[in-house]
C-alpha cells in the first residue's frame, strides 16, 4: 500500500512539472511574441549570446543545450539568419561542421527581450 502511494506521489509530481513547463512555455511564447520570437527562438539567441563576442558555437553544440530535434533547430537557425539575427559560417576545424553566431541585430534583440524573459521565468518559477 505504502509503495503504491509513494508511486502514485511520484507521478503526481511528474506531472506538476510537466504542467509548470506547458504553462510556462506558453507564457513565454506569449510575452515574446510581441518581439517576433518564440521560447525557442529565445533559447537559441541566449546560448549564442552567452558566447564571447566575436566567437560561435557549433550546431552540434547547441543542440546539446536546447530541447528541438536536430531539424526543427536548423530552421530555427535558418530563420534566424534569414531575419538578420544569426549568421551561419563553415567550421574551421571540420569543414562539415557548421557555427552559428549573433548578429549585433541579433544582440541587440536579445538585449531587448533578456529582462521579457526573466520577468516570466520570475513570475512563473518563483511561485508556481
Amino acid at each position: 500500500m505504502a509503495a503504491k502511494q509513494a508511486e502514485q506521489a511520484l507521478v503526481q509530481q511528474w506531472r506538476d512539472i510537466l504542467a509548470l513547463h506547458a504553462r510556462t512555455q506558453c507564457e513565454l511564447d506569449r510575452a515574446l511574441h510581441e518581439h517576433g520570437l518564440c521560447g525557442s527562438d529565445f533559447e537559441v539567441l541566449d546560448i549564442l549570446a552567452s558566447a564571447v563576442r566575436g566567437c560561435s558555437y557549433r550546431v552540434q553544440e547547441i543542440a546539446e543545450r536546447v530541447h528541438l530535434s536536430q531539424s526543427a533547430l536548423s530552421r530555427l537557425i535558418a530563420r534566424l539568419e534569414r531575419e538578420g539575427l544569426a549568421e551561419r559560417g563553415t567550421c574551421a576545424e571540420d569543414r562539415r561542421g557548421v557555427r552559428v553566431s549573433l548578429t549585433a541585430k541579433g544582440r541587440a534583440l536579445h538585449g531587448e527581450v533578456l529582462p521579457v524573459q526573466r520577468a516570466v521565468l520570475t513570475r512563473m518559477l518563483a511561485h508556481p
